[in-house]
């Protein structure tokens, strides 16, 4: 009933049409990002030259449009990520039948993962099934285990993986997977140290693993980088690795595939008999600075303008090989510069006295595509936020809103879990994910489109595409603030060359962020915010 409540009175606030909307233009927007997606920029990889070109950039409009920072003098948000090298010195050894032991040999038996602690570690093996602590779906793998001082063996992935009824997230992999806050359980447990495994279709597994092995930790350093967010690593003070299922099933007593079922019904407190298992981990991490970029507009009313509603992009894509230059026009220079647009009409309405009740912060985070794992800016602002999260009344993300979605048959892993459809059939159509957190804010949208007139889909919340985590409304969503992921979905061109600005839909982008505008207008001057839905109800999967 309170959320129907909240409804009627977004409903009933939000006939005032946003203030100098005509700003935004299709002229500006294509000029726009036919610089920040220009060649000349390089695909804005994290880490070159070209990225914190596209940074400055970013920053130096908000500068010269005239917002405010959110916090100190700079538009420029600094967080620590770490890239990791693996050093000499890694070792491990689990007891074998019979009394003696073995020697694992890294990159065969096992890996050490990339944001081990550099630890050594000794101690008898306690199953922990999925190791999971997950309170709001009354789930503890640690309920019935002791860790304290011993190795914690975990599975990869979560229970119910394939069940659109799953307590976590039906088909997408909740943020319980990650494998870095899992081992941060196992520490609080007490935990000596983790190894993992995959336990699900052991045969697959197990070429799984050797494949991913030889490449986990490649001699030469690969030209996309893989980083870990500093302020989650830092936590971490055991170290961690994967093991092969053949390892596993050897601490099991050759039974992994019946522990992997027994983690599905929450049960672990498999001990082994013998000698501890030793584990050392050398890995050594290399700090990064990399920079979110935000700025704002004060709120106008004296009490609301403490709370804040965020408009966000990323502006990071995935820089150049050669000649082949992945210039990231619909992901996600798109948003970037949509993002400047609104903030331009937001000054614009304040030059002519017109200014929002709450405060609008408008920002674009920094290695949204980087692994591991991604939307590393929007989680180091979460992790550490600029503006309290408490006080954020929704977050309005957008990535790729440039183009029509379009799923070929038979399109591959990049497409998987989406149906078959055409461009065409989605000329005037534009995807909010996330909205079974918020009925509220879904409604809220519904009516800033009302005179706009797009095709609102609100779909893929509960879809194996994983979609939902895709992008940067993610991390804000967990941590129970309202956000919304604008999209116009998948394309043929998605992460390849040929995402070029020349291939942009501009006067579909213009519509689109002019709602996107009155939804953040409409809800700056509510009185009320939308809540998050309890208990949020996991829709039927598309």
């Amino acid at each position: 009933m309170r959320v129907l409540i909240l409804i009627a009175s977004f409903a009933a606030v939000a006939a005032a049409q946003a203030p100098a909307a005509s700003t935004i233009r299709k002229e500006q927007l294509k000029a726009d990002l036919f610089f920040l997606a220009s060649d000349a920029l390089q695909g804005r990889l994290t880490g070159t030259r070209e990225y914190a070109i596209s940074a400055e950039w970013v920053a130096s409009r908000f500068e010269r449009m005239g917002l405010k920072p959110v916090t100190g003098s700079s538009f420029r948000l600094p967080f620590t990520l770490y890239i990791s090298r693996l050093e000499n010195g890694n070792a491990l050894t689990v007891p074998v039948a019979g009394g003696g032991a073995r020697s694992g040999r890294v990159g065969e038996d096992y890996y050490p993962l990339i944001f081990s602690a550099n630890a050594d570690a000794s101690g008898p093996v306690v199953f922990a099934g999925y190791g999971i602590v997950a309170p709001e779906h009354q789930w503890n793998d640690y309920r019935d285990v002791d860790a304290k001082g011993r190795i914690v063996l975990a599975l990869t992935g979560e229970p119910g993986a394939d069940d659109p009824k799953s307590p976590f997230d039906g088909l997408v992999t909740s943020e319980h997977s990650n494998l870095l806050r899992k081992a941060l359980h196992a520490q609080e447990q007490g935990a000596a140290g983790i190894l993992f495994v995959t336990g699900r279709d052991p045969k697959r597994a197990a070429a799984r693993f050797a494949a991913g092995a030889r490449g986990y930790w490649p001699e030469t350093p690969p030209r996309i980088e893989r980083y870990t967010l500093a302020t989650m690593a830092d936590r971490l003070h055991i170290p961690a690795a994967e093991i092969s299922p053949g390892l596993a099933n050897l601490l099991l007593g050759g039974d992994l595939a019946g522990a992997a079922e027994a983690a599905e019904r929450g049960e672990g407190q498999r001990l082994t008999q013998g000698q501890p298992v030793a584990l050392k981990a050398r890995v050594r991490r290399i700090p990064y600075e990399d920079h979110n970029v935000a700025g704002m507009i004060e709120g106008a009313d004296p009490k609301l303008k403490d709370e804040a509603v965020l408009i966000t992009s990323h502006y990071d894509h995935n820089g150049a090989e050669g000649s082949q230059i992945f210039n990231g026009a619909d992901d996600n220079g798109s948003a970037t510069v949509g993002v400047i647009a609104i903030a331009e009409a937001y000054i614009e309405a304040a030059r002519s006295g017109k200014r929002p009740k709450r405060t609008v912060i408008f920002t674009s985070w920094g290695s949204e595509e980087r692994c591991c794992g991604p939307l590393l800016g929007s989680w180091a602002w979460t992790e550490t936020p600029a503006w309290p999260l408490e006080k954020t009344a929704a977050v309005l993300n957008m990535d790729m809103i440039g183009r029509r979605e379009e799923v070929p048959v038979n399109a591959g892993s990049r497409f998987n879990g989406l149906q078959p459809q055409t461009a065409e059939s989605n000329a005037n159509s534009v995807n909010l994910i996330g909205s079974s957190y918020s009925p509220a804010l879904a409604a809220a949208a519904r009516e800033a489109n009302k005179d706009i007139d797009l095709l609102l889909r609100f779909r893929y919340d509960n879809n194996r595409s994983n979609l939902l985590r895709r992008s940067d409304q993610w991390p804000f969503l967990q941590r129970g603030v309202p956000a919304l992921f604008v999209h116009t979905g998948l394309h043929p061109d998605y992460h390849t060359v040929n995402d070029r600005p020349e291939r942009i839909d501009y006067d579909k982008m213009e519509r689109i962020l002019k709602m996107v505008y009155q939804l953040s207008w409409n809800l700056a001057n509510q009185d009320g915010r939308p809540a998050m839905a309890s208990p949020r109800v996991i829709p039927d999967p598309d």
